[in-house]
């Protein structure tokens, strides 16, 4: 199962470099605002799990610089992710507001449709 795994994931990395999205075309003062309004923000993914490939695109595609925290290379997020998350499931958002409350959001679709709101 981990080979059949192993491949699969390959084909969709590969597949995601070829039909790569744009993103869209911001002066730099503008993106340093949309940058600044997504600081707060920590997506937990897989390189090759497709839901996070579907995340990762649609940032792409909006322009949204967040950080990207891979739970398969840093011991330290997998166990942020399970301790704080409740579950060991990706992709995973990570949301902290202004008082430091944090909230994480899991589905693709759903993170996605949070996402759009800081896309200009």
């Amino acid at each position: 199962m981990f080979i059949i795994r192993w491949i699969i994931g390959r084909i969709i990395l590969l597949l995601n470099l070829i039909f790569s999205p744009s993103g869209p075309k911001r002066n730099s003062e503008l993106q340093t605002e949309v940058d600044a309004s997504t600081q707060h923000l920590n997506l937990y993914q897989l390189p090759a799990c497709p839901f996070c490939v579907k995340v990762r695109r649609a940032m792409k595609r909006d322009g949204l610089n967040i950080e990207l925290r891979n739970i398969n290379q840093n011991e330290a997020y997998r166990e942020e992710l399970i301790r704080e998350g409740g579950k060991r499931k990706v992709p995973c958002l990570k949301i902290t507001d202004e008082n430091e409350k944090v909230t994480w959001l899991y589905e693709s679709s759903d993170v996605i449709n949070y996402l759009q709101q800081f896309a200009r």
